[in-house]
């Protein structure tokens, strides 16, 4: 069943796409002007930084106004709180979704530009040797940091563990990865 506003208005079914109509345009477009920029910091915010898909995130808001422009527009004071509540809630859904999936590694075929140079075929042999002599923890923070890029909120939320564990396990990793490379000669004193 459809619900109605207070004002007796219906309110759009949901998923229902309204139809092709230039106000929901130029609501849109007014939604974007005076929201846009504070929704993106936002969304940014929640999203440690990534302002590419805090990007995305105020695209999906954007569309999900437009798709309930009808019912919006005849809310005098609930505009600003529904277009920060569902920026909000996409971006818990974009972190629950991340926990789900697993983080991977860079395909193969992207690095072979890099893998034709002998020195760093040599010095990549080295340090895949030298991990071999870390912990599997240590070895997880140095992937998740150096090798991803990560930072460190978004390994901490991969990990499921706090920032500052993050960054005192990225220093012993470090510093056992240092120990097992000077065993090889690589690293001075």
């Amino acid at each position: 069943m459809i619900g109605t506003t207070e004002q007796g208005a219906p309110l759009p079914a949901p998923g229902r796409v309204p139809p092709e109509d230039s106000s929901h345009d130029s609501f849109v477009e007014a939604v974007y002007d005076e929201y846009g920029p504070e929704l993106l910091r936002y969304a940014a915010r929640l999203l440690d930084g990534d302002w590419h898909k805090a990007e995305d995130i105020l695209q999906e808001t954007a569309a999900r106004a437009w798709k309930h422009a009808a019912f919006l527009q005849t809310q005098e004071d609930g505009l600003r709180p529904w277009l920060f509540t569902v920026t909000r809630n996409l971006a818990l859904d974009y972190h629950r979704a991340r926990r789900l999936r697993p983080l991977h590694l860079m395909p193969v075929d992207e690095l072979e530009a890099v893998w034709e140079s002998p020195d760093y075929v040599l010095t990549l042999h080295v340090v895949l040797e030298a991990l071999k002599d870390l912990t599997e923890q240590q070895q997880t923070i140095i992937r998740l940091m150096y090798y991803l890029e990560c930072s460190v909120a978004q390994a901490a939320e991969y990990l499921g563990i706090r920032p500052g564990t993050v960054k005192s396990r990225a220093f012993y990793a470090m510093r056992a990865l240092r120990k097992a490379l000077e065993v090889r000669g690589v690293v001075g004193e």
